[in-house]
């Protein structure tokens, strides 16, 4: 997996322990901090990424030398290694900051244990992609300057070679197209295996690559009507043969079981052809290819093509004793200039088109805005309930057996499974 990627998504397993602690400290009880009432904490998992460091500290010293400030920010930076640890203690200990941020899709499980507060913010959130916006139980409980979008990288003389076409937002390619291209691909012999799917990838890069595909075949992770069980969606006849497929593509030798662990760096080493990445991968690919490279949409496989959605964003914590200030921070925070700042720093995808506007890359016609369509078009959030840090994890698990060769309906039933008694034991996760 790219390097840049694990500075964009917290492990599952992290998550996990994360709503386990959370769970134990108890609904409802409240956190609460030592800041004075003229300043206020903000904690970032971006300690190990310099540049948005940088990015997120400018964006407060301009906060904090405004006439309109409420409260003067402090920022408070964690190696993303150690970021839900060093929460989970203050959580604890009833000492969490005013403000933190969070990987989008574990907002739910934040929020359904009380640790964060709905936004009353006065940026207009309407504009913003829909994926930069976390949401449960019709409330908004954080908000991202950006995302990032999953994409399928190819170089475009090989296509040409293998009589493949190019695939397109208007015309993506479907399942029986992709069978097609990769046979013809592998048919080249010039890879091991034309398909880099980076299976080497773990954590919540499981559920992240690989649960959009389930979804484009009809299945899902969990039933999203009342989000109370996972049997059916994610072990029915649409599950099953999303695994069959997906183990297809090694049993084949379209791809390897377990990848390379850069896919980026082996594909532009030419040890590949096709390669399943997404945005974060775009500028050093370009860089590299020029004109050779082609990016399109990932795979119709039935249902149009799906990508995951959401990645880190930030939200004020129900004990913050300044949520005037806090939300006056993000408010602030929010202004393009701003969003365009850190997306320049993080290589994401800015969160409005106002921002965009501002990057080159991602402005009317930029080389970058592809993957604006992609996350305009294609982003299914991952599911908005309490539940999906164990969710992820079980469907991580099913997935690596799956391609292990284990057999496709008991790794499935199993996972459903443990998801539906987890939920159960959680009282269904009500607020």
């Amino acid at each position: 997996m790219n390097k840049k990627f694990t500075k964009i998504l917290a492990t599952s397993i992290a998550a996990a322990a994360l709503t386990a602690t959370l769970a134990g400290c108890g609904k409802g009880s409240s956190s609460s901090t030592t800041e004075g009432p003229n300043e206020i904490t903000m904690w970032t998992h971006a300690a190990g990424n310099p540049a948005e460091l940088a990015a997120t500290q400018a964006i407060v010293d301009s906060y904090n030398k405004s006439s309109g400030a409420k409260a003067q920010i402090k920022v408070q930076a964690f190696p993303q290694e150690s970021y839900n640890d060093s929460v989970v203690g203050a959580a604890s200990a009833g000492n969490l900051p005013c403000i933190v941020d969070i990987d989008g899709p574990n907002v739910p499980n934040w929020a359904w244990a009380q640790y964060l507060t709905p936004l009353k913010l006065s940026a207009d959130l309407s504009k913003n992609l829909p994926s930069t916006v976390a949401k449960w139980q019709g409330e908004t409980y954080a908000v991202g300057y950006g995302d990032v979008a999953l994409s399928m990288f190819a170089r475009k003389s090989d296509l040409a070679a293998a009589g493949v076409r190019v695939a397109t937002i208007e015309k993506p390619w479907t399942k029986d197209e992709f069978q097609d291209a990769l046979t013809k691909l592998k048919a080249l012999g010039k890879w091991d295996y034309p398909l880099d799917m980076g299976t080497a990838g773990t954590g919540e890069w499981l559920p992240y690559a690989y649960s959009p595909f389930l979804q484009s075949f009809g299945g899902d992770l969990v039933n999203r009507t009342d989000y109370q069980s996972a049997n059916g969606a994610l072990n029915g006849d649409k599950a099953v043969e999303w695994a069959k497929w997906f183990r297809g593509l090694a049993d084949q030798g379209f791809m390897a079981t377990k990848s390379g662990k850069d896919s980026t760096q082996d594909f532009l080493n030419n040890k590949s052809g096709l390669l399943y990445t997404g945005s974060w991968a775009g500028d050093k690919a370009r860089e590299a290819l020029g004109d050779e490279l082609v990016v399109m949409p990932t795979v119709d496989l039935g249902n149009g093509p799906k990508i995951g959605g959401a990645s880190w964003q930030w939200g004020v914590t129900s004990g913050c004793n300044n949520t005037d200030a806090a939300m006056d921070y993000l408010s602030y925070s929010l202004k393009p200039e701003n969003v365009a700042s850190v997306i320049k720093a993080t290589g994401g995808i800015p969160a409005t088109d106002e921002a965009a506007a501002l990057i080159p890359a991602f402005a009317e016609g930029g080389a970058n805005r592809i993957f604006m369509e992609f996350s305009r078009n294609y982003a299914v959030m991952r599911p908005e309930t309490p539940a999906y840090p164990f969710i992820a994890t079980e469907f991580g698990k099913a997935t690596q057996d799956i391609l292990a060769g284990a057999d496709p309906q008991g790794a499935l039933d199993k996972a459903a499974k443990a998801i539906d008694a987890n939920i159960k034991s959680n009282g269904g996760y009500q607020k």
